[in-house]
């Protein structure tokens, strides 16, 4: 199973984590690393490089950071160029992480990349498309 740590700005990676876990309930080798104002690039690669160490790498680990170019992007893609075997994906939301953390299983990484920014570009949508979606498909079975 493909580990993940999840990182972002404030408390961005503690409150998806609590959000999954209402959802899904606990996950195995999840691991959140909020990067608070407070917070320097140092530290938070040490508490990477720990939770790295927690985590069993075996299948790959996958860093889901918020923000591309912000400093959790920054130290995650330093560690992943380090070793084969690790992705960081940006832009992470709690239907992504949902989705993800279901699907991990038996994925590489590459494949988890990739499902990944298909269910990104899938979930970004809104009303008022949903609903257009609705009456197309409402058309079409009507057979009109």
């Amino acid at each position: 199973m493909l580990s993940i740590i999840l990182s972002g700005h404030g408390g961005f990676a503690s409150g998806l984590e609590k959000a999954m876990k209402q959802i899904l309930g606990e996950q195995p080798q999840i691991i959140a690393i909020d990067f608070p104002e407070s917070s320097t690039t140092a530290l938070l690669k040490s508490q990477f490089e720990q939770a790295i160490a927690q985590l069993d790498e075996s299948d790959g680990l996958v860093f889901l950071t918020d923000l591309l170019g912000g400093t959790p992007f920054r130290v995650a893609s330093t560690l992943a160029l380090q070793k084969p075997g690790r992705e960081v994906i940006t832009g992470i939301n709690l239907q992504l992480l949902l989705e993800m953390v279901l699907e991990r299983d038996g994925l590489s990484c590459n494949e988890f990349r990739l499902m990944a920014l298909e269910c990104g570009h899938r979930g970004l949508t809104s009303l008022a498309d949903e609903m257009g979606r609705e009456r197309a498909t409402a058309v079409a079975a009507e057979g009109i």
